[in-house]
């Protein structure tokens, strides 16, 4: 089940921006997967399949479970694992974002503009074009700071609230493997 955090302040989310900058470009590591099997209901896995059309294998995100028609411009979501920890703490309380893989990668746009892939464990994402924002829930999650910083002009260019990408090649992953720019 999902819960509320406490909030961190926007003074502390700024300073601690410098950690996030000093992710890795092309090579990082995969922290953790979190499958999505109905809404406000988070699984952490070791292990997970990325399937063509399907996304995460046994994720909601192909019912539309999460709101909205399955968008195949968003299979998955990926979030900076140093932005997650910044905004949320410790590691199980990551999941609460809802993203589906928490990666140690530079997602600026500058880096990783739309069309580029990715490779994570045997398959391949492509970054697409579509927007991720804070909504409502990550707001309630985390606090209007969070959702400011996130959603700040350096925190879009930098995609702090991290980006959406969909499955070129279906492929097994799990924790630890790199994620690679192709």
């Amino acid at each position: 089940m999902v819960r509320k955090m406490n909030a961190v302040p926007l003074s502390e989310l700024e300073a601690g921006l410098k950690v996030i900058l000093g992710s890795p470009s092309d090579l990082g590591p995969l922290r953790l997967i979190v499958r999505r099997p109905k809404s406000n209901l988070r699984e952490v896995l070791e292990t997970a399949r990325l399937e063509l059309s399907a996304g995460l294998v046994g994720d909601a995100w192909s019912a539309g479970g999460h709101g909205s028609p399955a968008d195949p411009e968003a299979e998955l979501t990926l979030m900076n694992s140093r932005a997650i920890a910044l905004i949320a703490g410790e590691k199980d309380h990551w999941p609460l974002a809802g993203d589906q893989l928490y990666v140690d990668l530079n997602l600026s746009t500058e880096n990783l503009p739309p069309g580029t892939l990715l490779a994570v464990g045997s398959a391949i994402i492509a970054v697409t074009a579509e927007p991720h924002t804070g909504c409502a829930k990550f707001r309630s999650r985390f606090g209007p700071d969070a959702v400011k910083f996130v959603n700040s002009n350096e925190g879009r260019r930098l995609n702090l609230r991290g980006v959406n990408a969909k499955i070129i090649q279906p492929g097994e992953i799990r924790v630890g493997d790199a994620v690679t720019k192709c």
